[in-house]
């Protein structure tokens, strides 16, 4: 049986970055032949990274992308590299009038096919029905005799789709190429896709991953190599670059095409069609030892903690930012954001500012300096009393004969949302918002307040989950950085004398799976009642009228990473005037 050495290329592109991007993919190819791979496949749409969005909508950038690929073509001697890229059809006068998701095969310097991907995911944060033209048929192609499928990432998370077309045609080897986004869990929904195919048809699969951070999006890698008896044989480093590669043998292939299924070209159900091509055959690099494959999935605290890191930095390396600013509180989520800030860019990049008034008590003040002194972050102090009273004045006249609310509260949370932005503003920093996804999405944030910044780290991230990972930060320290009085002290805006978060909200134990059955799961207000025993069915309908009614607040709010099923922003797209109620 032929062995062959197949290899993912796990690079952190970055959107539009044509020249940076393809040095990337240079460099790995570079890698892969160095370690002895005959095969490498990139992440999908590598070449102008994922997801472009409108930039789509530029012919110049269309052309840069393709033009791009004949220089990579150049460095893959003696080698066979399955690269994502923007392939387009022109019309009679030559202007672009199809693009297409693509995936361009070249075998020792020839591009000897691209691949249309087939189906194309228009849902959550996909939406590439907007732009991309479906591919209606797949090649195989012979590679030093061993018969090889590419796809593209939604394309084998369909029944009877291209993987396994592919496979029906011959193929032993499916390569896969993917721009998949983390999420809580998701990682073995991929493994249970590939294994399922790999084991259907008999055959090896290869699910080559995105990793990096993109806006709102951060990809964890991960690329899985997978048996045909449906087993894991290894699987990449999570949020990492890796150039990754196993050996694997290939049962026999060499029974002509057209005597397996009686012609040279067959159709799916769908009538996509499946042709073989012959590649021109090459003398691979030297094989050098491998070391030993992990192939342990973990999915925890540590991994969600990992995905706010890596997305915060790219984030902010990526828009031009040096250093950042946070407002520090004393509270869990403003110290859970400093550190992954920490992690993320270094405690020399980042300025904690401590905006104390009339109602900070002592104890979140001396929380915040023990933070900032325990991550080494300098903390300035400004006090915003002669603002709150300045504001106080202004306001006395119009709102004589009125009795105070949470306007006059939220007067507070505003001053420290300008004097947040003009610092930044001042030293051309960014800053970061500390607001969780329970605060956002029940509207228990101030527009123009605390949601002011420019990026949003936890801003996917339920409360119970924020102390989890609090909790898990400090286990990896000798000298754990967030105080253990901020982890125990009921949470507070102190915003007004002796105010806690269960004034206004249910306890996170039980507001939060509410949330989650109501956001994420889309479940009407009776099943959540049946699901939910000790929620009520005031509370409940409370809970989900402040999730309606503060849309406004969510579709002003800054970007962050989106680490759970169903976000807000890109995901969950709900119109903001509706009178529709569940």
């Amino acid at each position: 049986m032929p062995n062959i050495r197949v290899a993912s290329a796990q690079i952190n592109t970055t959107v539009g970055d044509i020249s940076g991007n393809c040095k990337l993919i240079a460099d790995a190819i570079d890698q892969a032949r160095s370690i002895g791979a005959d095969i490498v496949a990139f992440p999908e749409l590598s070449i102008t990274g994922y997801p472009p969005e409108d930039l789509l909508l530029s012919q110049h950038f269309v052309r840069t992308n393709r033009s791009a690929l004949d220089e990579i073509a150049k460095n893959c001697q003696n080698i066979a590299a399955m690269i994502g890229i923007v392939d387009y059809d022109e019309d009679d006068s030559g202007n672009i009038k199809n693009i297409y998701n693509a995936a361009a095969i070249i075998v020792d310097r020839q591009i000897v096919a691209i691949y249309h991907k087939n189906q194309l995911p228009n849902y959550g944060v996909f939406d590439e029905l907007r732009y991309f033209k479906p591919g209606t048929s797949s090649q195989v192609i012979d590679i030093n005799g061993i018969l090889v499928g590419v796809n593209i990432c939604e394309d084998i998370w369909v029944t009877s789709g291209p993987g396994d077309a592919q496979c029906i045609a011959g193929a032993k080897l499916i390569l896969t190429l993917n721009s998949s986004p983390y999420e809580i869990g998701k990682l073995q929904t991929r493994i249970d896709l590939v294994t399922g195919l790999a084991k259907r048809h008999n055959a090896h699969v290869v699910y080559a991953n995105q990793v990096g951070g993109q806006d709102e999006l951060v990809f964890d890698g991960s690329s899985i190599f997978a048996g045909p008896n449906g087993e894991v044989l290894a699987i990449a480093p999570r949020f990492q670059q890796a150039v990754t590669a196993i050996d694997i043998e290939i049962a026999d292939s060499s029974l002509p095409f057209a005597k397996r299924k009686g012609t040279r070209e067959r159709s799916d159900r769908r009538g996509c069609s499946t042709r073989r091509l012959t590649a021109p055959h090459f003398t691979p690099a030297a094989k050098p030892e491998l070391p030993s494959p992990n192939n342990t999935p973990i999915d925890d605290a540590s991994q969600v903690y990992a995905a706010l890191t890596l997305g915060t930095r790219d984030y902010i390396q990526k828009t031009g930012f040096q250093k950042v600013a946070i407002a520090l509180s004393g509270g869990i989520d403003s110290s859970i954001v400093a550190c992954i800030a920490a992690d993320a860019i270094g405690h020399e990049n980042i300025v904690g500012v401590a905006m104390p008034s009339r109602y900070s008590s002592e104890g979140s003040l001396i929380d915040a300096q023990d933070l900032a002194g325990r991550l080494k972050i300098p903390l300035w102090r400004v006090p915003i009393e002669p603002a709150h009273a300045a504001f106080e004045q202004m306001l006395d006249e119009t709102f004589r004969d009125t009795d105070p609310n949470t306007a006059e509260e939220n007067v507070q949370s505003r001053i420290r949302g300008n004097v947040m932005m003009t610092i930044a503003n001042k030293f051309n920093w960014l800053v970061l918002t500390t607001g969780n996804k329970s605060e956002m999405a029940t509207g228990y944030a101030t527009l123009y307040g605390d949601m002011a910044g420019g990026f949003a780290v936890i801003k996917d991230i339920p409360k119970q989950l924020v102390y989890q990972l609090a909790k898990y930060r400090n286990t990896i320290d000798e000298n754990p950085p967030i105080p253990q009085s901020v982890i125990q002290k009921p949470p507070s805006a102190e915003l007004r004398p002796d105010q806690l978060d269960v004034d206004s909200l249910p306890d996170y134990d039980k507001l939060d799976p509410l949330l989650k059955a109501y956001v994420e799961e889309r479940r009407s207000s009776e099943e959540i009642l049946a699901q939910l025993e000790d929620i009520d069915q005031e509370t409940a309908a409370r809970i989900i009228r402040m999730v309606d009614i503060n849309e406004y607040k969510r579709r002003q709010s800054p970007p962050g990473v989106k680490i759970t099923g169903l976000a807000f922003g890109r995901d969950r797209r709900m119109p903001i005037a509706s009178r529709w109620r569940h």
